[in-house]
């Protein structure tokens, strides 16, 4: 089978034996009686939440999925806490929480924050620190150097704004990078700490080694226009 696509301008022909189609899931609320204790829907049929997972009925809350939380067992995890805090004399948000993913293929998809297009989007400046996993000498070892990794670092700062892996346990190397988002550590931290040789995480040093040169700057327009 044979799939005509275009990316960049550039028609490519991709070949294959199945098309996978993603589309999409509808939250199982319908027949619950909901509105009957004055718990209401949001528009996408999801139970209605606030920052602490509260529903719109006193005493009822929801979690996971059905409450429109991203759609990750992670995250319900996480959901259940923030409940339990708040059942228990605590106050815990679902607000500015990091939400990182991991498609477990071959090689591994993993990320956590901004990337280049949400960059762009919001006008953030930032630099670009990218390497090919071959740069990883675990990844050498192990004969598995398809895929890449990259970071967005503040344009002129030194905090991590995002990072993806594209590889051999990529999610593994998110979570180290992942710890130093949530802790405020620089970039620098990670480039200049002493890792165990050989490991997938040791790869981090060659990343943050490698120079952001001047044309992987990008700026906002009323940065650019300054």
């Amino acid at each position: 089978m044979n799939v005509a696509i275009e990316q960049n301008g550039i028609e490519k022909v991709l070949e294959g034996s199945h098309v996978l189609v993603a589309t999409g899931r509808t939250p199982n609320t319908k027949g619950l009686g909901l509105e009957l204790v004055g718990v209401e829907l949001t528009d996408r049929g999801c139970v209605k939440v606030n920052e602490r997972l509260q529903t719109t009925a006193l005493g009822i809350w929801a979690i996971g999925e059905v409450a429109g939380s991203p759609q990750f067992t992670h995250i319900s995890v996480d959901d259940f806490r923030v409940v339990h805090a708040n059942l228990t004399g605590g106050s815990r948000v679902t607000t500015g929480r990091q939400v990182p993913y991991c498609l477990f293929t071959d090689p591994e998809l993993a990320h956590i924050r901004l990337n280049e297009t949400a960059a762009k989007t919001k006008d953030i400046p930032y630099r670009l620190f990218k390497v090919p996993m071959e740069t990883n000498l675990r990844a050498r070892t192990l004969s598995e150097t398809r895929g890449f990794v990259k970071a967005l670092v503040e344009a002129h700062g030194d905090h991590i704004l995002g990072f993806t892996a594209f590889g051999v346990g990529a999610g593994e190397i998110m979570a180290a990078v992942q710890l130093a988002m949530i802790a405020g550590l620089p970039y620098t931290a990670l480039r200049d700490t002493v890792l165990t040789h050989p490991t997938l995480v040791e790869g981090l040093i060659p990343l943050f080694s490698s120079a952001a040169s001047a044309h992987n700057v990008a700026d906002s327009p009323a940065t650019s226009a300054a």
